[in-house]
């Protein structure tokens, strides 16, 4: 894809925010490239680009759901947000506070306040420590409450999530894995946050277990006001506990709606594919299954034009050469797809297709 390409798909990716005390987190054309080394010196010889000019906000209190394929950029943007990882480009505010502009005394207070749940219980926690030193470690170091309070607070924070006291002398190996991913729950909580990375909490846990967490994060959800960015490949889980969700494609974000909207109306033709595979708990019903061809391009070398055309089955020339708009197509719902394209907006999307390629405008054969 051309420099110019991206450019411009960056700037068309900007959900319009308010920055205000209405949104907790406002993510503006995040850009995360890894680079790719290469030769006998080592040097940069391409770049992965992971998250390519993502831009959403979460309103404080709510859930976004945020689901893709595997190696979208879903996780990336996660760590990214918490600054796991450096950004190349993009702002991340959090409480209207750019959160790559604080020094490093600035971001350590700020670090309990933005905490994560991760997709493996067991290798996230320490094998050497027991449970009240799991949890209650950074709660200590970060002076959360006083010394005299600290057991009682552990106690209570374990309770919370469905734990009980004698628990803590325990080693995370004498737990299972629903009772570890409760430990996991309480570590975040335990430092009193404001928002919560859910990098696929629920993944690797059985159905039955699943539905616990999910009710256990509802609850703390309502009891002190979280906000959450729900990562996961489980569209049922995400309809269930999400506001608003993110469908994201090669390191772009296709689509974005509140959780009602986006399930009964997808726009974006990978939304489409994408839901068409959520099962039916009916032996009756028939299932309309758009079945994608191919696999995900490289993000080391992204298609030209929409990076989703190699395997869009409604792919028109245009789709091949430009970048779509990122528009609001209803109201609260916005997509970038060529399908929607006004009169205007199609007219300078036909400018970037060669002189020599076909008509624009048909289908892909």
């Amino acid at each position: 894809m051309s420099n110019t390409n991206q450019n411009d798909l960056r700037e068309n990716q900007a959900i319009p925010t308010v920055d205000g005390e209405d949104y907790l987190l406002e993510v503006k054309n995040l850009v995360k490239y890894f680079p790719i080394k290469g030769g006998f010196f080592g040097r940069t010889v391409g770049q992965v680009k992971a998250v390519d000019g993502v831009s959403f906000h979460i309103k404080r209190g709510t859930t976004m759901g945020l689901v893709g394929e595997s190696g979208c950029g879903k996780s990336t943007i996660g760590r990214t947000i918490l600054r796991l990882h450096d950004k190349t480009s993009g702002q991340v505010l959090f409480n209207g506070q750019d959160i790559f502009s604080l020094s490093s005394s600035e971001l350590r207070k700020l670090r309990p306040k933005l905490q994560i749940i991760f997709q493996d219980p067991y290798s996230s926690l320490s094998p050497r420590l027991p449970v009240g030193e799991i949890i209650g470690e950074a709660v200590r170091e970060h002076n959360i409450v006083p010394a005299a309070e600290f057991d009682d607070y552990i106690t209570d924070i374990m309770k919370q999530c469905g734990l009980q006291e004698f628990h803590k002398d325990r080693y995370p190996h004498e737990f299972s894995g629903g009772q570890r991913q409760r430990i996991c729950i309480a570590r975040a909580l335990a430092l009193k946050p404001e928002f919560i990375l859910c990098d696929e909490p629920v993944s690797a846990l059985d159905v039955s277990i699943q539905a616990q967490i999910i009710n256990l994060l509802r609850e703390l959800q309502k009891n002190f006001g979280l906000t959450y960015l729900f990562i996961s490949h489980d569209l049922s889980v995400v309809e269930h506990i999400s506001d608003t969700v993110g469908v994201m494609y090669l390191g772009n974000m296709v689509e974005f709606a509140e959780t009602e909207k986006i399930f009964d109306h997808p726009l974006h033709p990978y939304t489409q594919a994408l839901f068409s595979a959520i099962p039916v708990p009916d032996p009756n019903y028939k299932m309309d299954r758009i079945v994608l061809e191919g696999s995900i391009p490289s993000p080391a070398n992204p298609p030209a034009g929409c990076k989703f055309h190699t395997r869009c089955s409604k792919c028109m020339e245009v789709c091949k050469y430009a970048a779509p708009h990122w528009k609001e197509v209803e109201p609260g719902h916005f997509c970038a797809c060529h399908l929607y394209n006004d009169a205007q907006e199609q007219a300078e999307a036909e400018q970037a297709i060669p002189a020599q390629a076909p008509a624009a405008g048909g289908k892909k054969a």
